[in-house]
């Protein structure tokens, strides 16, 4: 990286659209078996959620749920560069509940 990022403004962006997501799909991010399941959906989806989601435009929780795996995927990256730079990056209470159910999940597929 090239020194410049913005962490904090990063993640707070990225934290602003999983809470908007969130509440989009209903998810309360305190409730951790809904979370972890979201996780566990989150690492399983496909190339075909994908499908799914373009030919079935008017289904918003579909493509909400899309930019939120998205997201996951975003959120992760920016911690792993802002620890490469030695800056510890997290968003709030979304990001913290997604992001350790993210991790739970990942590290029982071994």
């Amino acid at each position: 990286m090239s020194g410049f990022e913005n962490y904090a403004r990063n993640t707070d962006e990225i934290e602003l659209e999983i809470v908007r997501k969130g509440i989009a799909l209903g998810i309360d991010w305190q409730d951790e078996v809904q979370v972890r399941a979201l996780a566990r959906e989150a690492l399983s989806h496909v190339a075909a959620d994908l499908k799914i989601a373009v030919e079935a435009p008017l289904d918003h929780r579909a493509l909400a749920k899309l930019e939120l795996f998205g997201l996951a995927g975003i959120m992760l990256r920016t911690m792993e560069e802002s620890a490469e730079q030695g800056i510890e990056s997290h968003g709030g209470e979304a990001w913290k509940a997604f992001a350790r159910a993210l991790w739970a999940e990942a590290g029982g597929r071994g």
